[in-house]
């Protein structure tokens, strides 16, 4: 199939879950109450991306309160009690963040039953995420090893255990999420992809990264304004991503101010093209997705493009994201008969 629609990662969760439209939403239930009803939205979700058309579908990250930290919960190293005040993404905002404390290892899997559940579930292709080495970095302050690019490549081989164990699961697509890898051009360049593609090592699945401008929180959007008329960015990192073993690159590409020719540097990824806005909660139509994708052709063959959202829709409405995604879906399908 021409253009197989798929998602970034996140959706809502529904309100009886836990908090809506928050990116680190309180749970409303505990111990097998709670598991009972993530798997419930966790199946909600799956049968609202089918009906919409979505051919890689996901979990929505209904199991995890946040993209980083349902993952990290779950390892030996960090101390979540000793929380240090640090600056995320380059400063763009300052949170109180888990401290690494000892070496980082992961005792037991975090996400292979949830896998092994949606793929019960689902027989389209299945797509898990992960956070990505240089991403986790920047979201804990590190007390232990000295060296982001050490302690980068301690969590990539946690990762790559825990990706060897999703794809022995049935997972179809192993995704990293990346959003670091537009802050820290020199050390993306430097350690960032090696850690990057360590956590990926010995994978037979489809591997991607995910690399975005952000949700659209108020922190971001402040952010995006400073970057001039053109996010040309990406321009330092394309060509080594593009030599890198990852072979699939996920980008925001709808009110965006990424120029769509930079996927000309990806000539040898499938690209993963944003056409859904997460900034704003207006449903596209099926013609602005079909839009995006016919720009895209521009620059890329057909057989390598996957038209996808910007960025994870955990923040919005619950009615908004099922709408966007719907629009996704028929927009592909517009962009199929139109375009193929």
């Amino acid at each position: 199939m021409l253009f197989p629609p798929t998602i970034a990662g996140s959706l809502p969760k529904p309100a009886w879950l836990a908090e809506t439209e928050r990116l680190w939403p309180k749970w409303l239930h505990e111990g097998a109450a709670l598991e009972a009803a993530k798997r419930d939205a966790a199946l909600i979700w799956l049968k609202e991306q089918e009906d919409a058309g979505i051919e890689i579908v996901c979990d929505g990250e209904q199991f995890r309160r946040h993209f980083v930290h349902g993952f990290l919960e779950r390892l030996s190293g960090i101390d979540w009690e000793l929380m240090t005040p640090m600056g995320i993404r380059n400063n763009r905002y300052v949170a109180d963040v888990p401290t690494v404390t000892g070496p980082i290892r992961r005792d037991q899997p975090v996400h292979a039953q949830e896998a092994a559940f949606c793929r019960a579930h689902t027989r389209k292709k299945l797509k898990f995420t992960l956070p990505g080495p240089m991403t986790i970095c920047d979201t804990l302050a590190d007390a232990h090893y000295g060296k982001r690019a050490d302690m980068a490549m301690a969590f990539a081989e946690v990762l790559n255990q825990e990706a060897l164990e999703l794809e022995a699961e049935g997972v179809n697509v192993i995704q990293f999420d990346e959003p670091a890898f537009n802050v820290f051009m020199d050390e993306v360049n430097e350690w960032g992809i090696a850690a990057l593609e360590r956590a990926a090592r010995g994978l037979k699945c489809t591997t991607a990264v995910h690399i975005c401008y952000g949700y659209g929180i108020e922190a971001n959007i402040q952010w995006k304004a400073t970057l001039g008329e053109e996010w040309r960015q990406y321009e330092r990192i394309f060509p080594a991503l593009n030599a890198s073993g990852i072979q699939q690159v996920s980008l925001e590409c709808a009110n965006s101010r990424v120029p769509m020719s930079l996927i000309g540097l990806l000539s040898d990824k499938v690209v993963l093209v944003g056409a859904i806005d997460v900034a704003s909660t207006k449903v596209e139509e099926p013609e602005a997705v079909a839009a995006v994708i016919g720009e895209a052709l521009k620059h890329a063959e057909a057989e390598r493009i996957q038209p996808c959202t910007n960025c994870g829709m955990a923040p919005l409405p619950r009615e908004v994201a099922a709408g966007k995604l719907r629009a996704l879906g028929a927009g592909a399908e517009l962009a199929r008969r139109q375009l193929g």
